[in-house]
């Protein structure tokens, strides 16, 4: 028991959002009536908020690196959903060509931007705000103003449908794709030896373990959740293909931050950049690349959002920055850079995208979803503000006692 309150008490972070994403889903789906939860909107959340998860997974590296921001992914969405609306229906060209076009502006696009804020040392933000403008602009001149529409199934293959059921007279448990609850058992079964062999790596290597209990707990409750997700899928048409790409990138940035060098490299300039120059750390060359990445991801997600669109739109992208921002904060990226997990990046994405479609199911206006998202990342970000101030308030006990005053000193006896 001791242990458990332990890992809890050096996790808090993270578990209060795990905690206010359930908290949120449970309401929701009381005031929904069971809407939110049944397999047709689930699959739905998935579509809808795909794109955030791609965005946020991409900003988080930019906010690691400071508290950098990027704020023209919006139009870099929008561009290159005009470039492949242009390539592929207007001049005629192959799909598959088009799209390895677009993810090469795209890193063009982030080699710019990076070479701006990396080399010339011109702000971020400054940056980014003039990139959200003139991608912006660039998307109403290659489209003329136009919608471009309807997308080949070629290029609609990557990213929308469903995975087929391998399995159609199978039905297990009456599903209508028996092949997702299969998909489902064996992430559950992956996740559970990847922890099983990371908690004996680090016992071996004499390093800090939680207790085996502890360590149960967590692969009972994820791969619970696994399971009931995709056997949710299952009921309805089965896993999304969108989900494929969102997971390969989830796990792919998860390893890099986690067991490479030069993700530990990025957390270290995030922290403090002097030092981490000085230790050795390619500080600039880092900064470059968090960017060059950013606009590659912005990019992969301009062509999942064209695609489930089924158009280029010139209006595309709309504040789609906010969201990705939003979803980091609020999954705990620190504002100052430094601190931040792909895990907690998804929950805050999870949690946006359960306020849209649930406020959005409720009927509530647009206008009130805005004040509530709002509301929701000031929170999150105060939150990460006051506990790293450590002040002391009597509703946040655990932030810890009282830091002494300047003008207090220690008296002495005698």
């Amino acid at each position: 028991m001791s242990s458990l309150w332990t890992t809890l008490r050096n996790n808090l972070r993270q578990y209060m959002i795990l905690l206010a994403l359930l908290a949120i889903i449970i309401a929701f789906q009381l005031m929904t009536n069971g809407t939110l939860l049944k397999p047709m909107n689930v699959s739905n959340l998935i579509f809808q908020n795909a794109y955030v998860v791609i965005l946020a997974v991409g900003m988080l590296m930019c906010i690691l690196t400071g508290g950098n921001i990027d704020l023209s992914v919006g139009s870099v969405v929008a561009l290159i959903g005009a470039c492949a609306g242009t390539f592929i229906i207007s001049w005629g060209w192959n799909s598959h060509l088009s799209i390895l076009l677009c993810l090469l502006i795209g890193l063009a696009i982030g080699a710019w931007q990076g070479f701006w804020i990396a080399y010339a040392r011109i702000p971020a933000f400054i940056v980014t705000l003039s990139g959200m403008l003139v991608f912006r602009g660039l998307t109403l001149i290659v489209l003329g103003g136009l919608t471009l529409a309807p997308f080949p199934s070629d290029f609609l293959a990557y990213s929308t449908g469903y995975i087929p059921d391998l399995f159609p007279g199978m039905s297990l448990f009456g599903l209508r794709n028996s092949t997702s609850l299969l998909i489902g058992v064996l992430l559950a079964i992956i996740y559970c030896i990847s922890q099983m062999r990371g908690w004996i790596w680090r016992k071996k290597k004499a390093y800090e373990v939680e207790s085996p209990w502890v360590l149960l707990l967590k692969m009972v409750i994820v791969s619970a959740a696994v399971i009931w997700l995709f056997y949710t899928l299952g009921a309805y048409r089965g896993v999304p293909k969108v989900l494929i790409i969102v997971g390969i990138i989830l796990i792919a940035y998860s390893y890099f931050t986690t067991h490479t060098v030069m993700g530990r490299h990025l957390y270290a300039l995030g922290g403090n950049e002097k030092a981490a120059r000085l230790s050795g750390v390619k500080t600039t060359q880092l900064l470059f690349l968090a960017y060059v990445n950013m606009a590659f991801l912005a990019s992969i997600a301009g062509i999942v959002f064209t695609a489930r669109l089924n158009s280029a739109s010139p209006q595309a992208g709309q504040s789609f920055e906010l969201d990705a921002i939003a979803a980091c904060f609020i999954g705990g990226a620190s504002a100052y850079g430094g601190i931040g997990t792909v895990g907690g990046t998804l929950i805050g994405a999870m949690i946006m995208g359960v306020l849209n479609n649930g406020m959005s199911i409720m009927g509530i206006s647009s206008n009130v979803q805005q004040v509530v998202k709002g509301l929701v990342l000031l929170g999150a970000v105060a939150f990460d503000v006051l506990g790293k101030q450590r002040m002391q308030l009597r509703f946040l006990p655990f932030f810890g006692r009282r830091a002494p005053k300047p003008q207090e000193s220690v008296k002495l006896e005698g």
